[in-house]
Formats: C-alpha cells, sequence, structure tokens
C-alpha cells in the first residue's frame, strides 16, 4: 500500500534554468539499515553489489518500452560512476521483472542472492498526456526486504533528472551524503582555438560553453550555491577577475592594479579569496560580494596564490614560495598563525580542501611530471593517487568527498579525469576536441 505525499514543484538551478514537478511517495517499511551497507572510512575497498532491472513499462504508450530501458540504463551508469558499486551484468539475471512483477511480493530474492546481487533495484515507468511518471523500489536480497521506495513525476525530458534524483535518495539512505548527481563541473578548453571556460554535468554530460572571451580564461570556480563561477580573463591584455553568473549571463569585474588570479568563494559565505599584486607581491586577499578588500590574509615577502578555505570558514590553505620552493602552507584566519604543510617533494600546488575538512587534495611535481596527492590537514597520512600516468594537476574534491575531478596528459592531450579519493577507478571524463585543464567541481544543488 503507497502513502502519498503533498505535490511540489521543486526550483532546481540546471544550466536551462529549467522546474522540474516531481510527486514524492514513501513506501511505509522503515529502513533500519541505513549507512550499515557502504563503509564510510574506505567505502571503495568492498563494493556493493547491486542489480539493476530492465524497468518496466506500465502504460501503453508505443515509448514506454523504449524510455523503460533508458531510465535503467541511466540508473546503471550513475550508480557505477560512483564507484561505490559492484554493477552485475543482467547477462546474468536469472528472472525477468518486466514479466513477473517488480513488487517485492512478486521478486523470487534467491534468483538474486544466487548471482550475488546484494540490493535489487526495480522501476515501472508509465507514460500519460506527455508526462513521465517511474516508481522506483530499492531492496535487500538478503533479507528479502523492501529499504525504501519512491515516485517521481515531470516532463519526458526530465528523464535523466528524475533517475538522477532517486540515486541522490539512495546514496544518501546508505551512506548520509546525497553523492554527485546534481552537481556540475566547471573547466577550461581550447576546443574553440582559446581557452574558454565549460561547464558539464558530473558524469561529462551536456557540455556548455560559458565564455567567449576568444583570449584566456582560466582558474573557474563555483559560487556556493552553484549560480556563478568566478574566473581569470585575459580579455583586457591583462589578468582581472569575472563573475559570470549562468541563468542570465551578466557578469562583474573585479580588477586592481596588477595581477588579480586564482579566485575561489568561502562555503556558504558570499566572500571570495584572491591572489592580488597592487601593493607589490602576489598576496592572497579576502573580497566582499561587491569585490571590495574586506581584508588582507597573507603578508610575506615570498609569492603567495591559489588559496582554498577548511568547510568551516576558520583556516585556508595556500601555496607560497617564502621557504623558496612553492609549498602549501595552512593559516588560521582569526590569529592569523601559519604553518607549512607539505614537505614531500620540492614544487606542491593547487590544493583542495575536502568537503568534510580532513584532507586537502593537490598537486606536487617531481621529475618535470605532475602528480596527484592527498595528505590530512593536520599534515599526517600523505598519500600519492597517481603514478606513470603523465601529468596530473588542477585536483578538485567532489561535493561529498568521495571523487576527485583532476586533469592528465597521460593519453597525450590534457583530458579531465575522475577517480574516487582512494585514487581507484581512474577514468576519463569527456573527450572534447583541444586541450581541457582547470577541473572544478561545484557543491550539489539540492542539499
Amino acid at each position: 500500500m503507497l502513502q502519498f505525499m503533498k505535490m511540489k514543484i521543486l526550483n532546481i538551478f540546471l544550466p536551462a534554468g529549467s522546474v522540474l514537478l516531481i510527486s514524492l511517495f514513501l513506501i511505509p517499511q522503515p529502513c533500519s539499515a541505513e549507512y550499515d551497507y557502504i563503509k564510510i572510512s574506505d567505502p571503495f575497498l568492498n563494493k556493493i553489489p547491486v542489480a539493476v532491472t530492465i524497468f518496466k513499462s506500465l502504460s501503453e504508450e508505443s515509448a514506454g518500452k523504449e524510455i523503460s530501458l533508458n531510465a535503467s540504463d541511466l540508473v546503471y551508469k550513475a550508480l557505477a560512476f560512483t564507484g561505490y558499486f559492484k554493477m552485475i551484468d543482467r547477462e546474468a539475471f536469472l528472472e525477468d521483472l518486466q514479466v513477473k512483477g517488480i513488487t517485492g511480493p512478486k521478486i523470487n530474492f534467491d534468483n538474486w542472492t544466487d548471482i550475488g546481487a546484494e540490493l535489487l533495484i526495480t522501476g515501472g515507468v508509465t507514460i500519460k498526456d506527455g508526462h513521465l511518471q517511474i516508481d522506483f523500489r530499492l531492496f535487500d536480497t538478503f533479507k528479502s526486504e523492501l529499504l525504501f521506495g519512491k515516485r517521481y513525476k515531470g516532463r519526458l525530458d526530465d528523464q535523466r533528472k528524475i533517475v538522477h534524483r532517486f540515486c541522490s535518495e539512495m546514496v544518501y539512505r546508505l551512506t548520509g551524503k546525497r553523492g554527485v548527481f546534481e552537481s556540475m563541473i566547471a573547466f577550461v578548453s581550447t576546443t574553440t582555438g582559446n581557452k574558454e571556460i565549460f561547464t558539464c554535468e558530473f558524469d561529462g554530460y551536456d557540455v556548455k560553453q560559458v565564455t567567449r572571451t576568444k583570449s584566456l580564461a582560466l582558474f573557474p570556480a563555483w559560487s556556493p550555491d552553484g549560480s556563478s563561477i568566478a574566473y581569470t580573463s585575459y580579455q583586457n591584455d591583462k589578468p582581472e577577475i569575472f563573475i559570470r553568473h549562468l541563468r542570465d549571463g551578466q557578469e562583474k569585474k573585479i580588477s586592481f592594479d596588477g595581477i588579480n588570479i586564482t579566485p575561489v568563494w568561502m562555503h556558504d559565505n558570499k566572500k571570495m579569496g584572491a591572489t592580488l599584486s597592487f601593493e607589490g607581491d602576489e598576496e592572497i586577499y579576502l573580497l566582499t560580494e561587491t569585490g571590495k578588500i574586506d581584508k588582507r590574509l597573507t603578508k610575506n615577502w615570498g609569492i603567495d596564490v591559489s588559496p582554498t578555505f577548511s568547510p568551516d570558514g576558520k583556516k585556508m590553505a595556500f601555496v607560497s614560495k617564502r621557504f623558496g620552493s612553492p609549498q602549501i602552507f595552512i593559516q588560521h584566519l582569526d590569529t592569523g598563525a601559519v604553518k607549512r604543510l607539505t614537505y614531500e617533494g620540492k614544487y606542491n600546488t593547487q590544493p583542495d580542501w575536502s568537503p568534510a575538512g580532513d584532507r586537502i587534495v593537490y598537486s606536487g611535481m617531481e621529475a618535470g611530471l605532475a602528480n596527484i596527492f592527498v595528505i590530512n590537514a593536520d599534515g599526517k597520512d600523505f598519500k600519492q593517487l597517481t603514478v606513470d600516468s603523465g601529468s596530473n594537476e588542477s585536483p578538485s574534491w567532489s561535493p561529498d568527498g568521495s571523487l576527485i575531478v583532476f586533469s592528465s596528459t597521460r593519453t597525450s592531450k590534457s583530458r579531465i579525469y575522475v577517480m574516487t579519493a582512494s585514487g581507484t577507478d581512474q577514468r576519463v571524463l569527456l573527450t572534447l576536441s583541444g586541450k581541457q585543464t582547470d577541473p572544478a567541481w561545484s557543491s550539489s544543488f539540492n542539499e
């Protein structure tokens, strides 16, 4: 028996500014096993085997079967992308739930445990008057029980967003985090012949060109709410910071004498850190949302660049040459106390603070090649994530801290890659003409 909640309209930020109409239902069975399936301390050590059935068409519309297959394929690909799950090949399935039925009483769970599936996902697709409804169910096969079910409604072209909403809910119930399914990635590409800013969805889908400066656009950085991207541009023959609002395309320029580079927002804050040189050497300043200087953060003769803030806003990691070669330092924003973080290697740059606040990922160079490293914020547990695979740079955490996006030259031209936070499952995100660099992962837009 399904219990329905009131229908509501959710305004979700997407590049096209679309509105998704969703009606949710909760199946009244407690999900007592929440967070028991995935080991949070090392979620990629033992991947959970999951089977995604081909969804059942529940309407007479001719497009129903095709959309049902597409929706199940989207779920399969989205969950595989996370690195949490071992996806069971459909060729191994012992029963066809399109024929038997998608609800618990119709399922022989022994047929799913026999092929190694610990979780089972079924779906029912209904199409009526140009609208789409998908009923999702997640089962624990060993316990032969329903963990949760939800119904989503929208337009036919909302299929991808609907699927990702379900995946987000599923990962949340298994990990306590929403995952990456409603996040985006900004990056620099030379596809047009110039370095311009582009965006795509978390899995490389729906690439869009953001800037058209016909010069150099570098260092993209997302605002906390995902509505804007800050970047450095040379369109006026000098490095200046621009903030571009993605909905309406309006821009605001921040420019002081000298260098204006590496902008980055504080988490859940309208203030922004950036490297400026109007007082002489390159130092890091905190700017207000209007672009005015709030305070100078670093005060040292060495070059200080590339700020990244801890999630609680109390600390800043940055790159400094104050001891000769570039190294990463951490500064307490209230006292100004500075402590060196990296000691391994002679050239460490491009830090990014993890969403949980416990780790910092960065790029370190040895023998002319860069690799990705991660280190605890207290300087312990140093680990190299890439090795013998070209130059690997510009790492950026996913909003849930489970994945890292970075650029790599392992196939000659620089491309955007993704890996788990443990360094496993390294794969190319997308392939475009030209070179792709400087990736930056946004927050999720439905948290």
